[in-house]
């Protein structure tokens, strides 16, 4: 290993590879395209930093002077491009080479002025990268290495084409590492077309999926879904967490329920600016915040330290999200929680998603408010404050305590402090429960009459309230109500009869007229009629069933022909069927009577004679030739058509081509102009005399587009504004001030 690069690492405290680290700087695979799947959280980034580490340095132990980008390194995300700048920059910060990023979402200029100015190394996203090389600002000659890392997730997020068209741009020595967590046939089909005999590099096979990540599915009520990621915060009280939802919506709204509880909390989606997403991540980092709440955006690559929980809110839709999302907590040898919330409606996908991506999870349920207090009193008494020496300014200030307040005050004070701090729990229901049904025990009881029923429209919607303001009780002491047809029954508690009857009064009145009264013993109330159970009257004109006779007289079916006789016992001749007889009398079913044919009736005046086909030897009479009609009865009456005068040619119809013999008419075709051409402008006029052709017709004026009622549509004169060629027109209408 290059002596610069092993000095950076241990500088970062790395003491060992990982097994995908070691495999990629095998000495047997330099120089040589690389197929590498490794799990999420398995140390890529470095690994991929240390392959191209020889290609790039080519035998020394720092950079030269940066000029045109020598490696090219590809991710899907914003966030994860960044997180591969900040890894590449401390791995090769002693050779002095240069990291640029060009991501979407920031200033385009900027990054063009850094590339201008000189890279080693180019991080960004497929879209970025693909305007910059497109504008001529990404040179792409001096290329050595080009890395794809994700490339199973930009192939997901449809970048195929941009990834073809880097690929095709660069160089064809270069190398091409491909780095993805799955191997499917999109890439393998993507690494033989623009990799040179690549090493397949697996370090997945044999070990077990995520052994650092302990998974928890948490069955939760229907509506204890927000509350159970509550209770999971409180109880883990981890540095960092990540709460996975699967809608904007739903970030914003566990942001905002977060936030009122009290925890330092910060969203990540995609509707988010480059800079909020930034600044959210950087709260992370920095300690400021301690809760994120994330869409998949952040799923890829995502690089938190201390991030000891991850807690999916909403299920993930498919397996390889769910591995992804868990991933970002246990890395490099991190322990971590991946707990899922699992509503009863959702329990079966929960299992169809542990199962496809072949993982154990512990069934429970979530946290009480009883076990976090357990466990915030378990963590109070660990606290490695008590056995911090004090300094001078804490042991005088102690003192003064210990002088002015007895030690359980003190205790008791530093208890609410520490307790006002945090949120308080939420009450959870079981997962199964289901609400309480069972009627309420009402005790002894007493009824009462009163004098209103279903035909003064009495119901017990506004009979409780009226019982209530009258006896000054309370809606508890009332039972059962009882509405009948010109009465209702009512249940009282007998413990609350004295105090009803002396509100109410002797004569027990009530609003509106009516009265209540005291029942010795419960009423005898059947079921309530129905509306429509009373007998309907027969119609006048009805008849009695039995009358009435079907609309045709069936009359009973002649019996069929007989069967053959049956074939004596013994015999094996056929007997044969009895003869046809056509003079024997053969069952007919009925027939309604048939109908007469068609004869129109000539008693009735008006009606048309029957139609009389003509014979063909007989002559039919024809139409009679058009005469107009001349006289003074039809005005406008037109005289028969003669046909035009034949013309030169004699067809009827042509004009006569020069002058007439008679010297009548106009000469065919236009008068010879100044230049003696057919058309031409008139001869001894200047040419500049000719009046200018007016001016086409414009689409957008419309000045001359209105028309007022009455002018049936005439075009309007060129200064009164009334139609053309109509006197006395109507002006055209003003719009007023008002």
């Amino acid at each position: 290993m290059i002596q610069t690069l092993a000095d950076a690492l241990a500088e970062k405290g790395y003491t060992t590879l990982t097994p995908v680290q070691e495999a990629v700087t095998d000495p047997a695979l330099e120089g040589r395209d690389l197929l590498v799947s490794a799990q999420t959280g398995s140390g890529k980034t470095v690994g991929f930093g240390l392959a191209i580490a020889d290609t790039l340095l080519d035998g020394s132990e720092k950079m030269g002077r940066a000029g045109t980008p020598l490696a090219l390194v590809v991710a899907p995300t914003r966030e994860l491009a960044f997180q591969v700048m900040r890894e590449l920059t401390w791995l090769y910060a002693r050779t002095g080479a240069i990291v640029a990023t060009c991501v979407g979402g920031m200033d385009m200029r900027a990054e063009k002025r850094t590339l201008e100015r000189g890279a080693h190394i180019v991080v960004g996203t497929p879209g970025r990268l693909v305007d910059h090389i497109k504008r001529g600002s990404l040179d792409m000659s001096s290329l050595r290495a080009v890395v794809l890392d994700e490339a199973d997730e930009m192939l997901d997020l449809g970048f195929r084409e941009d990834l073809e068209f880097m690929l095709g741009e660069a160089p064809a020595d270069r190398r091409t590492l491909l780095f993805s967590a799955t191997v499917p046939p999109m890439i393998a089909t993507l690494a033989k077309q623009y990799q040179n005999n690549a090493e397949r590099v697996n370090t997945t096979t044999g070990t077990k999926q995520h052994a650092d990540i302990s998974y928890q599915a948490m069955a939760v009520g229907e509506r204890d879904g927000e509350n159970a990621v509550i209770n999971l915060l409180l109880f883990h009280d981890a540095e960092n967490a990540l709460v996975f939802a699967n809608t904007r919506a739903m970030v914003a709204r566990l942001t905002a329920r977060l936030s009122n509880r009290g925890f330092a909390v910060v969203s990540l989606s995609g509707e988010l600016s480059q800079s909020e997403r930034t600044h959210a991540l950087q709260a992370m980092r920095d300690g400021r915040a301690k809760v994120c709440v994330a869409t998949d955006v952040a799923a890829r690559g995502i690089d938190l330290p201390n991030l000891d929980l991850v807690i999916h809110a909403e299920l993930p839709s498919n397996a390889e999200t769910l591995l992804h999302r868990s991933g970002r907590t246990g890395r490099a040898g991190r322990k971590g929680v991946s707990a899922l919330i699992v509503p009863q409606k959702v329990r079966g996908k929960a299992m169809r998603l542990l199962k496809f991506a072949k993982l154990n999870a512990e069934w429970t349920v979530p946290p009480s408010a009883d076990d976090i207090v357990a466990r915030d009193e378990e963590r109070l008494l660990n606290d490695p404050a008590w056995t911090n020496t004090p300094n001078e300014s804490e042991a005088t200030f102690a003192a003064k305590l210990t002088e002015r307040f007895t030690p359980e005050q003190i205790a008791t004070a530093y208890l609410r402090l520490h307790q006002a701090r945090r949120s308080a729990p939420e009450d959870l229901s079981a997962p199964d429960s289901k609400p309480d049904r069972k009627p309420r025990e009402f005790g002894p009881s007493v009824w009462f009459s009163l004098s209103a029923g279903r035909d003064q429209n009495a119901e017990p919607r506004w009979l409780l309230p009226l019982l209530c303001r009258a006896g000054n009780i309370d809606k508890d002491s009332l039972g059962a109500i009882r509405v009948q047809e010109n009465e209702s029954f009512v249940e009282l508690r007998a413990s609350d009869v004295d105090s009803f009857m002396a509100a109410i009064g002797p004569d027990g009145a009530l609003e509106d007229g009516m009265t209540i009264r005291k029942l010795d013993k419960a009423p005898d109330i059947g079921p309530p009629p129905r509306r429509d159970s009373k007998p309907r009257s027969p119609r006048p004109d009805s008849k009695p069933r039995s009358e009435y006779k079907p609309k045709y007289d069936a009359e009973p079916r002649a019996e069929q022909a007989p069967r053959p006789a049956a074939r004596p016992a013994g015999e094996d001749a056929p007997v044969a069927p009895p003869a046809f007889d056509d003079t024997a009398e053969a069952p007919v079913s009925p027939r309604a009577p048939a109908k007469k044919p068609y004869a129109p009736r000539d008693d009735k005046p008006g009606k048309p004679k029957p139609y009389k086909p003509h014979r063909d030897d007989e002559e039919r009479p024809r139409a009679k030739p058009y005469k107009a009609r001349s006289d003074d009865k039809h005005e406008g009456a037109k005289a028969p058509y003669k046909g035009k005068p034949a013309g030169k040619f004699g067809k009827p119809g042509d004009k006569p081509y020069g002058k007439p013999a008679d010297g009548g008419g106009k000469p065919f075709g236009k008068p010879a102009g100044k230049f003696g051409k057919p058309g031409g402008k008139p001869a001894g006029k200047p040419y500049g005399d000719a009046k200018p052709k007016p001016a086409p017709a414009n689409a957008g004026d419309t000045t001359k587009r209105f028309v007022p009622p009455g002018t049936k549509g005439k075009p309007r004169g060129p200064k009164t504004g009334k139609p053309a060629g109509r006197p006395g027109g109507h002006d055209v209408p003003r719009r007023s001030k008002d």
